[in-house]
């Protein structure tokens, strides 16, 4: 045989050769890997995605939006995809907004096969970043949380996570009604990755709205009065609430310093202090014991006590805030004037155990039942508990410790008429009523009424908030100053106080409670010079909105 021929025979017993092989590695793949290869394809041409649920809205009384979701996108990359990293962060930086040097980083990771370039982009400008087209860059949806309102009732709000989940605040506790459930798309990508068909597998169900008894107007009144005394007495802190006493609706509940919604800050400044801090009352605790006496049949309202110009108890020297010879003051003129004097005379005719239970029955030391989550129980101390001087200092409001939401309760008692009801935020879910809780009573009406009379004295003539006024209206409520304890210690500051008020409108019907609680002010210290103002800015606003006539 010829040496051509020889040669082109081998070579075509080589392709004979070949073509078997490949025949045979067709029917082994056909036969018996069929399965395993089709499931790989499938995962490089079909994927399923998880489509985050929108979040429920959270809109105040009228239906003002102060929470909402929208979708939006998070950019990713994977970085061993990327050809031209440096061109690449170029065009997307300047989608992004981002630092070009920041992108280029991430796109150069080496040894990572997914990085995030930015989350929680929204929807628009995502998409712009796909109409790049730069393979190894990718989108995955995500729900964005906003705050259209910004700082407003920031506290109240609280915030959620990268994914969606309730950190604090209303977002937290309620997290379970707002978040919803996703859902799961299926896309068929062709070989690029890019998706040539998308269908829905389970819809992504939204979260419930919920509708708050707050309202935007008020709130934002409440927070611009907080920021002038923040400027004018730069205090540590201060919050502020404004309620419905027939109800126990929250109208307003206000923090300073403010923090933004939409923006990080420390934990710290996210506490809501309604609810989160506590602090001595100092004379607006006066009410447990007057308003307790009263009840147990102990005092009226003319009943008179001598009252020395001071009071020696054991160790303890007692004093009123201003020095005064010894006098005789009826029961109405000591809350009045915040005699401390009178008052511990008056705790004296309770006793420990009696005056223990009327702290105890007017709420404190023990949870609101308010919707908001976080909420500090104060610390009031037991009769066991108590040593010789304890009745010196406990009526006066000095040895306990209350949240601000308490006192508020504590006051809507004697506005209404007597029912302590548990405070409340959240009107609606779904735009279902929630239930109102009945409350139960702590004083008669008669009680009730006789202090809503007496504590109009504090703003009259001769009281401690005298200057407080709005024409045309009733007012009444009580000043407060005590000293705070120093930090880590048992002992009082010689410099910081707490200043407060808390009242309500009008005296004869209220219709509205206002509380102010400011720390550690500056360049003053009292309730009556602090505080109070603030709470008459508060009410003048609130009576002509509220359209409560005057009376």
């Amino acid at each position: 045989m010829a040496p051509m021929q020889l040669r082109i025979g081998k070579l075509f017993a080589v392709f004979v050769i070949l073509l078997a092989a490949a025949g045979a590695r067709t029917f082994y793949l056909g036969a018996f890997q069929a399965g395993k290869l089709r499931q790989v394809a499938d995962g490089q041409q079909l994927t399923k995605v998880e489509m985050p649920a929108l979040r429920g809205a959270i809109l105040d009384r009228n239906g003002i939006p102060l929470a909402v979701s929208e979708a939006g996108e998070d950019v990713s990359a994977t970085p061993y995809l990327v050809k031209a990293p440096v061109a690449a962060a170029t065009r997307i930086s300047a989608v992004l907004g981002l630092r070009e040097s920041t992108v280029e980083k991430a796109l150069t990771k080496a040894h990572t096969g997914f990085v995030y370039i930015e989350r929680g982009v929204p929807e628009a400008t995502a998409q712009r970043v796909a109409a790049l087209h730069i393979p190894g860059i990718a989108l995955s949806p995500v729900a964005l949380r906003a705050y259209p309102a910004g700082p407003l009732a920031a506290q109240v709000l609280g915030n959620v996570d990268v994914d969606g989940n309730g950190l604090a605040g209303l977002e937290y506790s309620k997290n379970a009604v707002l978040r919803g459930s996703n859902g799961v798309r299926r896309e068929v990508n062709d070989a690029r990755g890019d998706p040539i068909s998308v269908s829905d597998l389970k819809a992504a169900r939204p979260g419930k709205p919920i509708e708050l008894t707050l309202d935007s107007s008020l709130q934002n009144a409440v927070e611009n009065v907080l920021a002038a005394v923040g400027a004018k007495y730069r205090p540590q802190s201060a919050t502020a609430i404004a309620m419905d006493p027939q109800t126990g609706a929250i109208l307003a509940m206000a923090n300073w310093p403010r923090v933004s919604a939409n923006e990080p800050a420390p934990a710290s400044a996210r506490i809501n202090r309604a609810v989160g801090m506590t602090f001595e009352p100092g004379s607006t605790f006066k009410i447990v014991a007057i308003g307790g006496a009263l009840q147990d049949g102990l005092v009226t309202p003319t009943t008179n006590f001598y009252l020395p110009s001071s009071l020696q108890i054991y160790d303890r020297t007692i004093h009123d805030a201003e020095v005064r010879p010894a006098e005789e003051a009826t029961v109405a003129q000591i809350l009045a004037k915040s005699s401390n004097i009178g008052a511990v005379e008056i705790g004296g005719k309770l006793g420990g155990a009696r005056f223990n239970h009327w702290v105890s029955r007017l709420g404190f030391g023990r949870p609101t039942g308010v919707d908001l989550p976080g909420e500090q129980y104060g610390i009031v101390p037991q009769p066991a508990q108590y040593s010789g001087v304890s009745m010196a200092n406990l009526p006066i409001g000095q040895g306990e410790s209350v949240t601000p939401l308490q006192l508020t309760s504590a006051y809507a008692a004697i506005a209404n008429g007597g029912i302590l009801r548990a405070p409340h935020i959240v009107a609606a879910i779904d735009g279902k009523p929630t239930p109102t809780p009945a409350g139960r009573r702590v004083f008669d009406p008669r009680v009730a009424s006789e202090l809503r009379d007496m504590l109009r004295g504090v703003l009259a003539p001769g009281g401690t908030a005298s200057q407080v006024t709005i024409p045309g209206y009733q007012l009444a409520g009580k000043t407060g100053t005590a000293q705070e304890v120093v930090a880590g210690s048992t002992t009082y500051s010689k410099t910081a106080y707490d200043a407060s008020f808390v009242g309500f409108a009008p005296a004869g019907d209220p219709k509205v409670l206002v509380s102010v609680e400011v720390s550690a002010p500056r360049g003053a210290i009292n309730g009556g010079e602090v505080a109070a103002p603030a709470f008459g800015q508060i009410m003048s606003f609130a009576l002509p909105y509220l359209k409560i006539p005057p009376a």
